[in-house]
């Protein structure tokens, strides 16, 4: 007998519909899966056939043959399981073949007492369910059910074992539904505040500048005046999340199995801080079965990269790509998958490989001229050019690392720049609207300056030899920095401010590359 039931798999941060198709015939016991599965999926006869008898159900000694269509897609992941159990159930008429089950996609990974145990990437296939109207109702492992339940389109039932989804299948009363409900904003303990670092107010100035206008910064200063900190402390005065940004960022980590247990929404903007000997792969992503790298699981947070000459140049230059087009792509034999790279990169360095350039006037230093040129060499010049914000961090006096007053906390700079962002979704119609993203024609239209302004910015284009690109980042600094202030049009104080933040250029524009 034939039946058929509908799973989902994954290929990406894209779920796909599976059409499970079980024929049951005489003939000699075999059982056969075709349709492109992976070794996984293959594997997934002896797990089901285990998990059917240990129900106290009957496997058909017969010639069972399953088809996973569409036939030319890979089938990835433990997920069809659950699928393969009930198609072989339906078609030896041992649980009903109706409406009800045409309607209903299964999902989940069987052990071979029947348990259902909890699989990645449950969100974005049950958003690509959601988004079909063929189907209403999703039955999956009750470990996935939150996850699943934040798709308000869909029915999602959670259960345990396959003797559950049987009887719920029969009876229709076994199972509860798993309602859906939109989490609130739940305030994260931040890790570092504002005020517990003592002195560095250039450097807080320019975070905060980051953080409005999601600019990607650069923090140079010798070991031990507080980069790392300063850096920690950034996500703490980022907007939160919205709704949709929280999705796509669960979405990730739900594929990449790390989703906090009893957590189904990310709601905390992340703070990657990969070591500097992470590849290029542990960054951009992929492996045999491609799953995002540093890169996407920053996405609408930070990526801070300390050290940044110590990571190897393969790496480095993987940055170039995602931080222009702010998606990445990870191209395989197999298929092409495209991750999300909305990330604001910050990164740290020595001015030298000893740390000690920048004190005492160098007299410290022990470097010589060609280490701190090969040192600086490692970074090259269009990465360098990517980075809107470069600013020195120096060392902190005594008189401010003893000062017992408190700094400006994290929530008040937080306050100006969601005033900030908001401008900027207004002014540019987006929902992740930032002044970093802005295009060139964009630039052009929000960013105008008057002559003043324009001489200014004529003179540092040529004093820096500066590229097209850092002219154009100059100017999204000015217009975050105008915003800041709440004032609609950039001035020539705005501008200076933005011309600034180029100290690297000023320091090390040919050196670099």
């Amino acid at each position: 007998m034939l039946a058929k039931v509908h799973a989902l798999t994954l290929s990406g941060l894209e779920g796909h519909l599976i059409e499970v198709e079980v024929d049951v015939a005489n003939g000699l016991p075999a059982f056969e899966i075709v349709g492109l599965p992976a070794i996984i999926v293959r594997e997934a006869k002896e797990r089901v056939r285990s998990a059917i008898r240990n129900s106290g159900l009957t496997f058909p000694m017969q010639r069972i043959t399953v088809n996973l269509a569409p036939a030319d897609l890979k089938k990835e992941g433990p997920g069809l399981d659950l699928g393969i159990a009930v198609g072989i159930l339906a078609a030896t008429q041992q649980v009903g073949n109706g409406n009800a089950l045409a309607r209903t996609v299964f999902l989940g990974e069987l052990s071979l007492d029947g348990t259902l145990k909890g699989i990645p990437g449950v969100l974005p296939m049950a958003c690509t369910l959601g988004a079909q109207r063929d189907f209403n109702t999703l039955i999956l492992p009750q470990a996935n059910a939150p996850e699943g339940a934040l798709v308000e389109e869909l029915q999602v039932y959670g259960a345990e074992h396959l003797s559950q989804v049987v009887r719920h299948l029969t009876k229709g009363t076994e199972l509860m539904r798993s309602a859906f409900a939109q989490p609130e904003t739940a305030p994260g303990k931040l890790p570092v505040d504002f005020s517990d670092i003592k002195g560095q107010a250039s450097v807080k100035r320019a975070l905060e500048v980051a953080a409005a206008g999601n600019h990607n910064i650069m923090l140079i200063g010798p070991p031990g005046t507080g980069k790392t900190m300063l850096a920690r402390a950034l996500p703490g005065i980022m907007p939160d999340m919205s709704f949709g940004e929280a999705l796509e960022v669960t979405k990730i980590y739900s594929v990449a199995g790390m989703l906090p247990p009893n957590q189904p929404l990310m709601q905390q903007r992340p703070f990657r801080s990969p070591h500097h000997s992470t590849t290029a792969t542990g960054l951009v992503g992929g492996g045999r079965v491609p799953k995002p790298g540093e890169i996407s699981l920053a996405n609408h947070g930070v990526l801070f990269l300390d050290e940044l000459p110590e990571f190897s140049r393969d790496a480095l230059e993987a940055l170039r790509q995602p931080l222009e087009d702010r998606t990445i792509t990870v191209s395989r034999v197999a298929a092409a998958l495209t991750y999300p790279a909305r990330i604001m990169v910050v990164a740290s360095l020595n001015p030298c490989p000893c740390g000690l350039a920048s004190e005492n006037g160098g007299m410290d230093c022990t470097c010589t001229p060609l280490q701190i040129a090969r040192y600086k060499s490692r970074i090259s010049g269009p990465l360098l050019d990517r980075m809107d914000i470069q600013i020195e961090v120096p060392k902190i006096p005594f008189d401010q690392l003893t000062d017992d007053a408190e700094g400006e906390k994290s929530t008040a700079l937080k306050r100006r720049v969601e005033q900030a962002r908001r401008i900027q979704a207004a002014r540019m119609d987006g929902i992740y609207a930032a002044n970093a993203e802005m295009s060139a024609r964009q630039v052009r239209l929000f960013a105008p300056l008057d002559r003043e302004s324009r001489e200014l910015l004529q003179k540092a284009y040529q004093y820096l030899n500066l590229s097209a690109r850092a002219h154009a980042k100059i100017l999204k600094v000015a217009r975050t920095i105008a915003d800041l202030a709440g004032e609609p049009d950039i001035n020539v104080n705005h501008l200076a401010e933005a011309i600034r933040y180029r100290s690297f250029d000023r320091g090390s524009r040919g050196v670099a590359g």
